[in-house]
């Protein structure tokens, strides 16, 4: 696939009052951005003629509804169920409706669809497949993604979980391109998030989901004004991420305290860091590295319970240091804090993990 020859802000004889918006995403990191845009398709004539900008969402592009929860009733994404709640407020105020794709794959239908909306410019985040030659060739004005890191680095499907187990120091958005090799395009913005050390998936997915949008914003006026400037990426100092997969959850304790809390939090929410107590299956929620000191009864190993802080939660040995561990919850029980936990857990303190 090359990348798309016409994405440029206005290309020759592209002559439209508004640009017309289709989106694709499928998690929750991307609602954000979908409820930007439909903000700003829905602002007043005034306000957007005084801004030189006028948008519209053309439609909304995300995965099929898929089985979910113990009933195993397909649910939307949550780009769907936000588009659908976007669609039902639309209808109720008599507007017109938000077009809703929900498909397995790229076909001609969809193509034939997408192009029945007249779209100018796609803006995907964390859609999760590939967008072809010839459903690129849909929008004159090409297309843009919101990727969740500083690009060049951390390519792929998993950057945030990344970012955090390499223990960086700062991670970004990047708004990018389309292009034909994966995270590979112009870089048309992008914002430098610091990190404490303490940052979760969950939480920094929704740092990142907040401040997406004015960037978002900010890149689609630039387009549609003409206004925006595309820095080539440094192919050389690519890095690259892989989908995550439940096996890498599982907790080796010859690792350093250090780098088992990183796993613990870039895990989260999924698929979570696990190890075994036994026979029983042990997910590790939250946890952070403790000072190492040597236990009261003499030599310990690796996966050892040390003993508590009143203060901090279970004492547990690794390779290098010691891990404090405050959330706990055994498979298909509830989650729960360290001291709830000991509480229903008979001789967990004289067990060794893993």
């Amino acid at each position: 696939m090359k990348e798309h020859p016409s994405f440029q802000p206005k290309p020759p004889g592209f002559q439209k009052s508004s640009l017309r918006i289709f989106f694709a995403g499928s998690p929750s990191i991307a609602v954000p951005a979908l409820e930007a845009l439909l903000e700003l398709a829905d602002l007043p004539d005034d306000r957007a003629a005084a801004e030189a900008c006028r948008f519209e969402l053309a439609g909304v592009l995300t995965n099929p509804d898929s089985p979910r929860g113990r009933s195993g009733k397909p649910e939307p994404t949550a780009v769907g169920a936000a588009a659908a709640l976007a669609a039902e407020k639309n209808a109720n105020r008599g507007k017109q409706a938000l077009a809703i794709i929900k498909a397995p794959k790229l076909d001609a239908a969809v193509r034939s669809a997408v192009a029945a909306l007249e779209p100018d410019l796609l803006v995907s985040f964390a859609y999760g497949r590939i967008f072809g030659p010839k459903f690129l060739a849909l929008f004159p004005l090409g297309g843009i993604n919101i990727h969740p890191s500083l690009l060049p680095k951390y390519r792929g499907a998993a950057p945030i979980p990344a970012a955090i187990l390499h223990r960086e120091r700062e991670t970004g958005i990047s708004i990018q391109r389309l292009a034909a090799e994966m995270d590979s395009g112009d870089i048309l913005a992008r914002k430098v998030l610091p990190l404490t050390g303490r940052e979760t998936t969950e939480t920094l997915s929704k740092t990142a989901a907040e401040k997406t949008v004015p960037l978002l914003i900010e890149t689609l006026k630039d387009i549609s004004r003409g206004t925006v400037r595309a820095e080539p990426q440094n192919h050389g100092e690519a890095s690259y991420c892989s989908m995550l997969s439940r096996d890498e959850g599982r907790i080796d304790w010859n690792q350093t305290a250090v780098d088992i809390d990183a796993r613990i939090r870039a895990f989260n929410p999924w698929p979570l860091c696990w190890t075994k107590q036994g026979d029983q299956l042990l997910y590790i929620l939250a946890a952070s590295p403790g000072i190492s000191c040597p236990p009261a009864g003499g030599r310990s190993e690796p996966g050892d319970v040390l003993g508590i802080d009143k203060q901090e939660g279970i004492l547990v040995q690794t390779g290098d240091g010691v891990l404090v561990v405050s959330r706990l919850q055994y498979e298909a029980r509830k989650a729960l804090d360290w001291r709830a936990f000991l509480n229903g857990a008979r001789g967990f303190m004289e067990s060794r993990l893993g």
